[in-house]
């Protein structure tokens, strides 16, 4: 056959194999173009799926944020108004408390928008925001809390976090009468709600926003940039019209404008129980790099298949390597793929559904998987591939596994969070699991949350649990006691609440250090839970205040007999070093139902139940009982009504004489404090010193009287009139604050007078707490040049050795045995006996509360130095004082005949 003949013979496979490469170019690039639409509609889906859970993980974390500033805000309330205005951010700033870089500002504003205390200046607060609080809250009943936007004032640049944009958490604060007492304020640095941004990959683009309800932005994030939170400054999107539906995710295709003229998959995500949508921005060009880097190699593909098929279409051999190449392209794609995902730590798989000739699906079989994946199951990637899940069917976990997969092949889609059980082949806790149907196959996705969950376990426990000891806290007694009560109601039992606090706490606390205190805390908690039963909970309000739920209860007698143990418990010393402290428990008792049914009321009454123990006498128990109320309220009141006199200045100071008692001649006075009530009238000192003492007032009340002493001194001495020395009562609570010497000088400088004209009443058993502290502050004052004496001396727990010890200048008998002289002989033995003592160690003394001529008669036949009482002057004004120093001599000299 010629050449002509054989290519005519040939002419139709000549012509078939173009015609055939054509046709198989033209289904190859149809192929291709579908293949890749569908691949861009999943990398869109995946978009908007990973936007759409990055809003919601974000949303999880400012809701937790914002949980943990509720509930801060709402323990600072608490711990502000039990501790009555004494609390001083400043030091728990320096404790540690507060000084997270986040906290710009943590202050109590008064009604006035004064700021009592504060962690910063409030310079860096501008003012108008501070009235915008006050008249927020003072309008308002409600105590929730309040979240608005804020910048810290440019008044003070200088100054940390100056110029930031802050985030304000006010909450109202009551005085006792439900009445608006000022502002508590935490600011936050906004830049503190986008952090949640470094802990997941958002990419060069990314961008993260706390939304208000009202569109304003509370924290923005921009790539590596914190915005600005003032409008029109920075603003990364222009349109949050998106935001009326709760959550979502679009691709922002034109519809909202970005600052940065970025496209961008959108997600939110509103909080549920706060006014702010987390929104999450992904660049669109980052989220579908993958899709084009594909898309760029399946294109190189079909035009190079497209080649080799026009070229060597006639060529049978050519198209055996053609389909070699394809096959060489997409083992490459494939490998380029798995490569990829190598860079993470989450597995991926493909699992092929095997079916039975009925279509039946009988097992699922690992076709793919990249190292992580493999590595879950210990073994290398080799190993797992061709591994048949009935294989291991006999495992539980791989029995769930196969049904899971069945129900993922009939809906298409799952995604759960699963907390593995012990021995599951992969060594986890808790892992994320992703499945999506492909054809016949699943994309299965393996994300390790242990590290989450954990955190997330640790931030509950945090929550609910005190730092110090362990033990559970307010928060968790508030979520506790509700579910408590209703048990309790249903089963028809009682239910008690122990209010304890603990006595002498906060003389350790000031003296040992904080440091010391806490191990006393820790130790008294410990103590506390050996005398409960299992059933029953010890929880740490704060301070050393504790509560114990006692769940169920039989009766009264119940709850007592642990509130006995509990006594007996703190009978023993805490051991500090080689130091012993005592201390002690006032306990207060309310019952379900009967003296409450909601948590506040059983703990108020509990509360009002210890109050009452503390103002008895501290160191035992005592049920609630209504009129309890009563009593406290106007104890409380008193309280009150004291704060507002050191305020206003309504306290004034009388005088009373001392005289020689041989030649009658004034020698001393003793300044008395007494209370002008502007609508009470002269409250008696018996009614407002003991609670001046136990409200810790009796302080700031003994730095008045040395002031208004010196200073009426110091009018005398300006007249040219001849002074005697005053002498000055200073309470136990005062003396034992150790600073009593340094307010003396200050008033003796400030006021120029001479220290040997001021003379210091003590009490015995001010003296006798830590007697060498006591002996170091009696030397302070000593070396002042003001002279010592022992008030109501007989009464305590004085004894020669330690009035040695003391070293002190003089002593007054205390009236009720000077009352005794001429009634019996063992009064005047007595008194007798101390001047004995006294003056065998060179103290001068003062009989108090001279009455009649009989005692002042007896105490001149005993050789008393002085002697003070109505029968020579009652306290008088300073008017009055004044006649009777220029009188001098205010008894008539001792007749001759009267020694004995």
């Amino acid at each position: 056959m010629s050449r002509a003949d054989f290519l005519k013979a040939n002419l139709r496979l000549i012509l078939a194999w173009p015609l055939l490469g054509l046709v198989l170019c033209a289904v190859l690039w149809t192929a291709t173009l579908l293949q890749l639409e569908a691949e861009k509609k999943v990398a869109q889906q995946q978009a908007l799926d990973s936007v759409s859970s990055l809003s919601k993980a974000y949303g999880q974390y400012l809701l937790r944020t914002l949980e943990q500033m509720d509930q801060l805000t709402l323990q600072l309330k608490y711990e502000w108004e039990n501790s009555r205005g004494q609390l001083r951010l400043d030091q728990l700033k320096t404790q540690g408390m507060y000084a997270l870089p986040q906290f710009a500002i943590v202050a109590i504003l008064d009604r006035k928008g004064h700021p009592v205390t504060a962690t910063a200046p409030l310079q860096r607060l501008r003012v108008n925001e501070r009235s915008d609080f006050l008249l927020r809250h003072w309008r308002s009943n409600s105590s929730a809390l309040r979240i608005a936007l804020g910048r810290a004032s440019a008044a003070a640049p200088s100054a940390p976090g100056a110029g930031e944009s802050l985030v304000h958490f006010t909450r109202r604060l009551e005085d006792e009468d439900g009445n608006f007492d000022g502002v508590l304020l935490i600011s936050i640095h906004s830049s503190y709600f986008s952090e949640f941004y470094n802990s997941v990959n958002f990419g060069k683009f990314g961008m993260s926003a706390m939304v208000g309800e009202e569109g304003e932005l509370f924290s923005t994030r921009l790539g590596s940039r914190v915005l600005p939170t003032q409008s029109g400054q920075g603003t990364p999107f222009l349109d949050t019209s998106f935001l009326e539906t709760e959550s979502g995710a679009l691709h922002s295709g034109g519809r909202i404008a970005f600052s940065d003229k970025q496209n961008r998959y959108v997600g939110w995500q509103a909080l549920k129980a706060y006014p702010f949508t987390a929104v999450v921005g992904l660049s669109d060009g980052e989220m579908l790099h993958p899709y084009e880097e594909t898309r760029t190699i399946y294109l190189g593909i079909a035009l190079a298949v497209t080649v080799l098929l026009l070229a060597f279409a006639a060529v049978a051999t050519v198209l055996s390597l053609r389909l070699a190449w394809r096959h060489h392209q997409s083992e490459g794609v494939r490998n380029a793929y798995r490569m990829a995902t190598e860079g993470t730590s989450d597995g991926f798989y493909i699992i092929a559904a095997l079916r039975g000739t009925d279509g039946s699906i009988l097992d699922f079989e690992i076709v793919d998987c990249n190292e992580p994946g493999a590595g879950y199951f210990g073994v290398r990637r080799e190993q797992l591939l061709g591994m048949r899940l009935q294989s291991r069917a006999h495992e539980p976990y791989f029995r769930d596994l196969i049904h899971n997969y069945r129900a993922a092949m009939q809906s298409g889609f799952s995604e759960e969070e699963i907390e593995l059980p012990e021995g599951n082949p992969f060594k986890l806790r808790w892992i994320r699991r992703r499945l999506v149907r492909s054809g016949d196959r699943l994309a299965v996705t393996l994300q390790d949350i242990s590290t989450a969950k954990e955190h997330e376990r640790d931030l509950r426990r945090l929550a609910n649990e005190d730092g110090l000891t362990g033990l559970p806290n307010r928060y968790w007694l508030q979520q506790f006691l509700p579910g408590a009560l209703g048990r309790a109601a249903i089963a028809r039992h009682m239910l008690a609440l122990l209010f304890i606090d603990l006595d002498g706490f906060k003389d350790i606390n000031d003296t040992q250090g904080h440091a010391e205190g806490d191990k006393v805390l820790r130790a008294a908690s410990l103590r506390l839970k050996a005398v409960l039963r299992p059933g029953d909970h010890v929880v740490r309000l704060g301070g050393d205040e504790f509560v114990v739920v006692l769940d169920p209860v039989e009766d009264d007698s119940r709850a007592e007999q642990v509130a006995q143990r509990i006594a007996i418990a703190f009978d023993e010393p805490f051991y500090l070093g080689s130091e012993r402290h005592k201390m002690g428990a006032s306990i207060g008792i309310s019952l379900y139902p009967r003296d409450g049914a909601e948590t506040e009321v059983l703990l108020k009454n509990a509360d009002i139940a210890m109050y009452a123990v503390k103002v008895a006498g501290k160191g035992h128990h005592r049920f609630f009982q209504p009129e309890l109320f009563e009593t406290i309220r106007n104890r409380r009141e008193l309280e009150q009504s004291l704060v507002a006199a050191l305020e206003q200045d309504q306290f004034l100071v009388v005088y009373q004489p001392r005289v020689d008692a041989m030649s009658g001649q004034l020698c001393s006075m003793e300044a008395l404090v007494r209370w002008q009530h502007p609508q009470h009238g002269m409250v008696p000192p018996l009614e407002f010193i003991p609670v001046a003492e136990s409200s810790g007032l009796i302080s700031q009340l003994g730095e008045v009287v040395i002031e208004k002493v010196c200073l009426q001194m110091a009018r005398w001495q300006s007249s040219g009139l001849e002074l005697v020395p005053v002498s000055i009562n200073v309470s136990a609570r005062q003396f034992g604050r150790g600073d009593v010497h340094q307010v003396l000088a200050s008033a003796l400088t400030r006021h120029r007078i001479d220290a040997r004209l001021i003379e210091v009443e003590i009490t015995e058993s001010a003296m006798m707490d830590e007697q060498n502290r006591a002996v170091e502050q009696l030397s302070a004052i000593r070396a002042l040049g003001v002279r010592l004496l022992v008030d109501d001396f007989g009464t305590g727990y004085s004894s020669l050795s330690q009035l040695q010890k003391f070293a002190m200048d003089g002593l007054k008998i205390d009236r009720a045995f000077t009352m005794e002289l001429g009634r019996s002989e063992q009064g005047e033995v007595f008194v007798r006996a101390i001047l004995s003592m006294a003056h065998a160690l060179g103290m001068s003394v003062v009989a108090e509360g001279v009455e009649t001529r009989e005692q002042l008669d007896i105490l001149r036949a005993l050789q008393c130095n002085e002697v003070q009482g109505y029968f020579i002057s009652r306290p008088v004004p300073a008017e009055q004082m004044l006649s009777l120093m220029h009188q001098r001599f205010l008894i008539p000299l001792p007749a001759p005949a009267l020694a004995r």
